[in-house]
């Protein structure tokens, strides 16, 4: 088996609609058998005779044996790439190229892992739960969003997980608040050795700090951040750049597609995306007034 990403076309098996979200499976078995948890896929939207060129970066859900290899999307219907992706029909073909981006990295020995989602992007917890459970580690759930509607995969993460707990804004499934509100507690009840997070940059975030409170490691997917910058999906284009902090304590700019999009959470400058933070390494230089600025 091969890392190597592939360029294929994939078969529409369905299309259905969970809560607020559709749920996309496609047989596309070369790319299901190089997938591990975390990576992401890029679809090609709209079309041969489009002006829409920019393809459409999502995590996976699932990876099945079914027909050879299927892979599960997860997304909501936000623009005009996805709702044409949402209105496609059986045996239709998308133009996909998998997987891309690096995984999360696995425990050596088995450990108790929370596991936090939250929107359509928390939907790719599923396939790393199931990897963590094959190798012996407990995986317990924090589950969130606004409303039960947004809350993707709670019966799932209840059927398959140690424990499962969801907070949603308005108190229409499980306790009302935040994932924010509840994370502490649930570590504390668990005894987390390692925290996994997909979802919102403002949830990622969230689950970097507290994780960091208890001194447990973080791993998040900037899957999100990816989506809403990113054009290509496989390094090239340099728009997905965040600042990140590596061990020599210099901020470098990392690409969230090849460098992600799964990086430890307290690595990031979170409070820096979308800027190039005037001290990392190759920032352009502002010049004071003793190098030749304005007297």
């Amino acid at each position: 088996m091969s890392d190597t990403p592939v360029q294929t076309s994939a078969t529409v098996l369905t299309v259905r609609q969970v809560q607020d979200y559709h749920a996309m499976t496609l047989v596309a078995p070369a790319i299901a058998e190089r997938f591990r948890p975390g990576q992401f896929v890029a679809l090609a939207v709209g079309g041969e005779h489009t002006s829409r060129l920019v393809r459409r970066c999502f995590g996976v859900h699932e990876v099945k044996s079914d027909y050879g290899g299927t892979v599960e999307l997860v997304f909501a219907d936000t623009e005009p790439g996805t709702g044409w992706l949402a209105g496609r029909r059986s045996r239709d073909q998308i133009d996909l190229v998998g997987p891309l981006g690096r995984p999360f990295r696995l425990p050596r020995d088995p450990v108790t892992c929370l596991l936090v989602g939250g929107g359509p992007g928390g939907a790719a917890v599923f396939a790393l739960a199931d990897t963590l459970l094959r190798r012996g580690c407990q995986v317990h759930f924090v589950l969130g969003g606004p409303s039960a509607r947004q809350v993707f995969g709670s019966r799932m993460a209840q059927r398959i997980g140690d424990s499962s707990t969801v907070a949603t804004e308005d108190g229409t499934m499980g306790e009302r608040g935040t994932v924010r509100d509840v994370l502490p507690r649930v570590i504390e009840e668990t005894g987390a050795d390692v925290v996994y997070g997909c979802g919102p940059t403002g949830l990622l975030r969230s689950v970097t700090q507290i994780a960091g409170d208890f001194g447990l490691p973080s791993q998040v997917s900037v899957e999100e951040f990816l989506q809403r910058t990113g054009a290509c999906g496989i390094g090239v284009c340099m728009t997905c750049m965040l600042p990140v902090h590596g061990d020599d304590g210099v901020t470098r700019m990392v690409r969230a597609c090849a460098d992600g999009p799964v990086l430890r959470g307290d690595r990031i400058r979170w409070g820096d995306l979308g800027t190039i933070p005037f001290d990392a390494l190759g920032a352009p230089r502002v010049l004071s007034v003793s190098e030749g600025g304005q007297q």
